[in-house]
């Protein structure tokens, strides 16, 4: 069986976090919004999921026209069944990664970021499906002790620390 190795950029508009995830049935859409939601009334964000099998439509849903056109532009370039992308504005993963993670129909979360993204897509002669992702850059060096405190200081600041 032959195996194609693709990298997909994701195009994220500014000032936007993406979480891209896998799950496996229709209601995904409907209980990642409710998640979402429920999360934090403030928040704005666009939906899309991958359905793998029957109508394969791009199930889309969200509270922001923007941010769902653009969750549906990289599911669109994904085109992988039961993939999810979440386009998330106005708050980020860390406040919502955990009422993703525990919609029933997710299966698990590749990758929740604001850095640029390419997702690595295999295509078989079954179709095609995430095998990882690649997320921002590789370091270039090990903290000091001053990038340490700054670190600390930063995540005191932002209300994540005492």
């Amino acid at each position: 069986m032959a195996v194609s190795l693709d990298a997909v950029a994701l195009d994220t508009p500014d000032d936007v976090n993406v979480i891209v995830g896998q799950a496996h049935f229709v209601k995904t859409v409907e209980d990642l919004h409710e998640a979402l939601v429920g999360a934090s009334s403030q928040l704005r964000f666009g939906i899309a999921f991958c359905e793998a099998s029957a109508a394969r439509l791009i199930r889309r849903s969200g509270n922001d026209a923007e941010l769902i056109r653009a969750a549906v532009a990289s599911a669109e370039a994904i085109a992988a069944g039961h993939i999810f992308v979440i386009m998330l504005a106005d708050g980020f993963p860390i406040n919502v990664l955990n009422q993703i993670k525990s919609v029933p129909e997710v299966c698990t979360v590749f990758c929740a970021t604001a850095n640029q993204v390419e997702i690595l897509i295999a295509t078989t002669d079954l179709g095609r499906g995430v095998v990882g992702v690649i997320d921002g850059s590789p370091p270039v060096g090990v903290e000091s002790d001053a990038d340490a405190a700054a670190r600390h200081h930063l995540l005191r600041e932002m209300g994540y620390k005492l």
